[in-house]
């Protein structure tokens, strides 16, 4: 039922938001302000900075590099550790009503399980499940996100040790299929998926050196570069699988959201956006995103969700 006093309230796994804007994880989400600032600014959730079970240097400067249509990150998890992100979102709780989501990683199948129990603790609105990340696998190896079974086994861990909390899954395209890898994971439990992480990992090399300029030499592509791929991975979920989605990878503007939310997406997820464009991005999405449902003549977001799939 839409809502005349907000069209854009969106209700995602049972979460009420505002927007349907998400700062995603790593982006502005290391401390309580931090959050708080993307808050104000707009967005209708906001994701702590992935951790795991114990504090984690990541990969030493030069980590982050923008290049001419995105980013390459190579900060390889860097944080301070569950116990202490727990506080942050503890902190966050009293300073915004805005819904919080929590991200973890873990270098076992196990340990997954193990930080999602340390953060359920602190009562956030969303576990998100980094199976993903590509710039740590030459410490790690293959990530799990390309391995179907080893998805199925970390979603059925993480459900157990949220309790009630909701959980989404974080899915790569370097797997052999997405949609498959979606289904995987409502299979086993899944309340909802993120697509996409960054992808690569890719490389720039400084000419004037000869030398890589990642200090990591490699990390992973985000920014305007993955929009294409990123709203190929959402469309092709969201017609196989009945499942919500958090739209990410690529979005800068509200030409990028409005792909996200056509293809099927339920929120729309902004990180490297926020990176370059400061958090006041939220803010313009929301009015941008209004302003097109009165031109359209439309009552709700959820008019305009999925419909590039057709009737």
């Amino acid at each position: 039922m839409s809502d005349p006093l907000n069209p854009l309230r969106t209700t995602f796994a049972g979460i009420t938001l505002e927007t349907p804007t998400v700062l995603a994880s790593g982006i502005l989400g290391v401390t309580a302000s931090t959050l708080a600032l993307a808050a104000r600014a707009g967005a209708g959730a906001v994701t702590v900075k992935t951790c795991g079970l114990e504090p984690r240097k990541g990969h030493p400067g030069p980590s982050i590099l923008p290049i001419r249509h995105g980013l390459l990150n190579a900060v390889g998890l860097s944080n301070p550790g569950a116990h202490a992100v727990a506080e942050e979102i503890r902190a966050f709780r009293e300073r915004s009503h805005v819904p919080i989501f929590a991200s973890v990683f873990g270098r076992t199948e196990e340990e997954f399980g193990q930080v999602a129990a340390i953060l359920a603790a602190a009562h956030p609105d969303l576990i998100e499940v980094n199976v993903s990340c590509p710039n740590v696998e030459s410490e790690f190896g293959q990530p799990f996100g390309a391995d179907f079974d080893a998805v199925a086994r970390i979603t059925e861990g993480v459900k157990a040790a949220a309790g009630d909390i909701p959980v989404s899954i974080k899915l790569t395209l370097h797997c052999p299929s997405v949609v498959h890898m979606a289904r995987v994971c409502k299979e086993h439990g899944a309340d909802a998926v993120t697509a996409i992480n960054t992808v690569g990992p890719g490389m720039a090399i400084d000419v004037s050196t000869g030398w890589p300029v990642l200090s990591n030499r490699e990390g992973g592509l985000s920014g305007g570069a993955i929009l294409p791929l990123a709203v190929r991975a959402v469309y092709r979920i969201k017609a196989a699988v009945d499942i919500p989605i958090i739209g990410t990878g690529g979005v800068e503007d509200l030409d990028g959201a409005l792909q996200m939310i056509l293809a099927g997406a339920t929120a729309v997820g902004i990180g490297t956006g926020v990176y370059t464009g400061g958090p006041e991005l939220f803010g313009a999405l929301r009015d941008g995103l209004h302003d097109h449902l009165e031109a359209l003549e439309l009552d709700t977001i959820d008019a305009l969700r999925g419909s590039a799939h057709g009737t």
